[in-house]
C-alpha cells in the first residue's frame, strides 16, 4: 500500500471537492507511486472533523468503501477502461493537519464553513488523475437520464413527471428559492445521442458555467489540472492562438470539441440504461411497496386490525429490519440483477422483493449523482477539434454507494418538487431512449 507520508503536504495541490470527499493532485518530485495521481480524502462536518477519534489505540481503519464497491460491483456494470484506478494509501493526523494548514484557504468559503478533512482517518484513496496533464478536462454531472413510467405514479404527479424531467423540475424549484440552478440545461438533451440536442446541452451547461462564475455543480473545466473560471477562459485556448474577446467564439469551439467524444463514448448510454433499469418503480412506487410490506408483515403477525405506524421509507420499521447494504449484499444483488433468468417481475412487485427494489433504487441513485470526465486538447477556434484517446477519453467518477437512510429525504424532496412545479408554456422534456439490442 503506498504511503503518502513519504511525500510532503506541499507536494499536493487542491483540485475540487464534493459532498463527501476532497481531492488533491500530486505535483511533487517524480515518484513511481504518485505521479499522475490524485488523493481523495474523506470529509466530516466542522466541529467533528478535528475531534479525536474514540477508536482503540492501534485499531486499523477499514479500507475506504469506494474501492471495494468499485472493484466488486461497479466493474461488473461499467467497462474498467471507463473507471479510474483506485488504491488505498496510509495517512496520519499530523500529515493531514499540515495539509489543511497549507491548502485549506484554497477551498470555497461555503465549503470551509460546512465541513473539513476528517483528521481521524488513517487511510485515503489514491486515484488516477483524470484532470491533470497538458490538456483540458471537462467534468460534467449529467444527472437523471429518463422520464419515469406512469405505472406507479400518483394522479397528482403523473402529468408533470412524464412530461418534465426530474432535473428540470428541481431546477425550477431551486431557482424560485433563490438557489443556484442550471435552468437552461436538460439532461435528456445530453443523453439523447442526437448531435443537435447534445450541442444544446453543452451550450446550456456553458451558460450555467458563465452565470455562476464557474461555481455551477454540473460543469467544471480544468486546464492542466487548474480549475478554470470564466474570467480565465483564455486558458482554454491552445498555445499560439490569438486572444479571443468574444466568449461565444470560445463557447462554440468548446462545444465543437466536446460533442464528438460525448456522441461516440458508450458511457452516457450505459448510465442511461442503468438508471432507468434499476429505478423501475420511481420513489413513489418504492414507498408504496414499503408501506404494503409493513401491512403484510403486520397481518402475518396477527395484527391485521392495527394500522402500522407511518414509518418513513428507509427508516426503522417495527415490522422488519432492513440493514444498510454491505458489499456481500451488493454482490448478491448484482448476481440476481445480471442473471436474466432471475430478474424480478416489475409489473407486480411483492413484499418479499422489497429488499431487491431498495438496493436497485440506491444503485440507480449512484448513477444519477455520478460525474463524467472528458479529456480534450486545448481549443483552436476555427479548426476541426482533435480528440484525446477517442471514446475511452471519457471516464466515470464519484460512484459511491448510497445509504438507505437517504430514502426518506428523497421521497420528501420528490413531493416538494412536484408540488412546487409551475408548468412552462411549450416546455416538454423528450426522452429519446432507444435500447441497444
Amino acid at each position: 500500500m503506498p504511503d503518502v507520508l513519504h511525500t510532503d503536504p506541499s507536494d499536493w495541490k487542491y483540485v475540487s471537492e464534493g459532498g463527501a470527499t476532497i481531492v488533491y493532485s500530486y505535483k511533487g518530485a517524480t515518484h513511481a507511486d504518485f505521479d499522475g495521481t490524485v488523493l481523495r480524502l474523506r470529509k466530516a462536518p466542522v466541529g467533528m472533523a478535528d475531534t479525536p477519534s474514540t477508536s482503540l489505540e492501534g485499531e486499523e481503519d477499514p479500507d475506504d468503501p469506494t474501492i471495494a464497491f468499485q472493484t466488486k460491483c461497479m466493474e461488473r456494470l461499467i467497462p474498467p477502461e471507463h473507471l479510474p484506478r483506485l488504491v488505498n494509501v496510509h495517512l496520519n493526523r499530523t500529515w493531514l493537519e499540515k495539509l489543511v494548514e497549507m491548502h485549506d484557504r484554497e477551498r470555497p468559503e461555503l465549503r470551509r464553513a460546512k465541513d473539513a478533512i476528517d483528521l481521524n482517518k488513517h487511510k485515503g484513496v489514491l486515484a488516477t488523475d483524470l484532470v491533470g496533464g497538458n490538456r483540458l478536462a471537462v467534468e460534467i454531472k449529467p444527472k437523471w437520464a429518463f422520464l419515469p413510467s406512469p405505472v406507479y405514479l400518483s394522479q397528482e404527479s403523473k402529468h408533470s413527471k412524464t412530461n418534465i424531467c426530474r432535473f428540470c423540475m428541481h431546477s425550477q424549484m431551486r431557482a424560485a428559492r433563490g438557489l443556484q440552478a442550471a435552468t437552461d440545461y436538460c439532461p435528456l438533451d445530453l443523453f439523447s445521442g442526437r448531435e443537435e440536442r447534445v450541442l444544446r446541452a453543452i451550450r446550456s451547461l456553458w451558460q450555467g458555467w458563465i452565470t455562476s462564475d464557474g461555481a455551477a455543480n454540473n460543469l467544471k473545466i480544468f486546464a492542466s489540472g487548474k480549475f478554470i473560471r470564466p474570467i480565465d477562459s483564455q486558458a482554454l485556448l491552445a498555445d499560439g492562438c490569438e486572444p479571443v474577446k468574444n466568449m461565444d467564439v470560445i463557447r462554440d469551439a468548446f462545444a465543437a470539441a466536446l460533442v464528438q467524444p460525448l456522441l461516440e463514448t458508450p458511457v452516457l448510454r450505459i448510465l442511461s440504461r442503468l438508471q432507468r433499469n434499476l429505478d423501475v418503480l420511481d420513489i413513489e412506487g418504492l414507498s408504496d411497496l414499503w408501506r404494503r410490506t409493513e401491512s403484510a408483515v403486520a397481518s402475518l403477525r396477527e395484527q391485521s386490525n392495527s394500522v402500522p405506524p407511518p414509518t418513513p421509507i428507509g427508516g426503522s420499521s417495527p415490522f422488519f429490519n432492513l440493514l444498510e447494504p454491505r458489499i456481500p449484499d451488493w454482490t448478491t444483488f448484482l448476481d440476481n440483477y445480471i442473471s436474466l433468468e432471475k430478474q424480478f417481475d416489475a409489473s407486480n412487485p411483492t413484499a418479499d422483493s422489497l429488499r431487491h427494489y431498495i438496493l436497485a433504487y440506491l444503485l440507480s441513485a449512484t448513477f444519477k449523482d455520478c460525474s463524467i470526465i472528458v479529456r480534450l486538447k486545448y481549443l483552436q477556434p476555427g479548426t476541426v477539434p482533435q480528440q484525446v484517446g477517442g471514446p475511452q477519453s471519457v471516464a466515470i467518477i464519484d460512484l459511491d454507494p448510497k445509504s438507505m437512510s437517504k430514502l426518506g429525504q428523497w421521497e420528501k424532496l420528490d413531493r416538494e418538487i412536484v408540488a412546487s412545479y409551475k408548468p412552462v408554456e411549450g416546455k416538454v422534456c423528450v426522452d429519446d431512449w432507444q435500447p441497444v439490442m
